[in-house]
């Protein structure tokens, strides 16, 4: 396919037409991804295209074109009050725009939560720690469900229990990268250093959700759990380099893989693990 007008003179549609859905971060979003990528393939704006291909009742937002955000106004507040989302023509807001489609219920929940921190602060230089970690988690987040084993070896990042000798375990559990800076990068430049911030979940949605419940399901209750997490401001979550997740990278068969402490890296001296798994009440 000819690739031409806006989208088509830039080199990333042509990495969006490689995709498949075997790779597994890919793997949720393939269906609705793959539809919306064929106008952008075509050329035509990031916009049109997500416009034209996601479910209309199902995303509680449209798209338009980036200069539609008047000069001064937040990005936040002006999807929260118009329910339109600025976009770009790259990678970054095409995955945003995916993301909106796939998490629809936590997208609005962070959207609302960064309205209500601009309302009663404003927009400052700098955000505040509150705002930090709702744009880390849009930016860089991922969700993972698995069982309490996993959680505890991952935050004291005892990544060859967590990753490697665990892995029966992960039978039980699944990863979705939420973050669209994340998955822009896995799409241009994948490499094993990688790494998602992974919300801790609170002890209420580790014990109400489950691997096998639609993705809608999910989605309303991580909303639900982000509204309610009294601790999003002291940053809640644990890293994650993605690659090292069973079966995202054939070279994690083998242990040695987790070796590499530049990537794989320990908890500092004197650092503590973060507790919030479904045992440990939530502080």
């Amino acid at each position: 396919m000819a690739l031409q007008g806006v989208c088509g003179l830039m080199p990333w549609p042509r990495q969006l037409a490689a995709l498949t859905a075997d790779l597994p971060w890919w793997q949720p979003y393939h269906v609705i991804g793959q539809k919306a990528s064929y106008g952008v393939l075509a050329g035509e704006t990031v916009w049109r295209s997500l416009n034209a291909a996601l479910p209309a009742l199902a995303v509680p937002v449209g798209f338009v074109p980036q200069d539609t955000l008047p000069a001064g106004d937040a990005y936040e507040a002006f999807i929260y009050k118009t329910k339109q989302v600025p976009t770009r023509c790259g990678a970054h807001d095409f995955f945003n725009g995916l993301m909106w489609a796939h998490w629809p219920q936590t997208k609005a929940a962070l959207n609302a939560l960064q309205w209500q921190d601009i309302s009663r602060n404003g927009v400052q230089a700098t955000r505040g720690a509150f705002r930090d970690a709702l744009t880390l988690l849009d930016e860089n987040g991922g969700l993972l469900i698995a069982p309490d084993p996993i959680w505890a070896a991952l935050t004291r990042r005892d990544w060859v229990t967590a990753l490697f000798t665990l892995r029966p375990l992960w039978a039980a559990a699944r990863l979705w990268v939420f973050g669209h800076a994340l998955l822009e990068q896995l799409l241009l430049f994948p490499r094993k250093n990688l790494t998602a911030h992974l919300w801790l979940p609170t002890p209420a949605f580790q014990q109400s959700v489950d691997v096998d419940q639609p993705l809608s399901t999910i989605d309303r209750l991580w909303a639900t759990a982000l509204t309610e997490d009294t601790a999003l401001a002291s940053k809640p979550f644990t890293p994650l380099p993605v690659m090292g997740t069973p079966g995202w990278d054939v070279g994690n068969m083998d242990a040695s893989y987790y070796a590499d402490t530049r990537i794989f890296r320990p908890l500092r001296v004197g650092q503590k693990a973060p507790h919030r798994v479904s045992h440990i009440a939530t502080t």
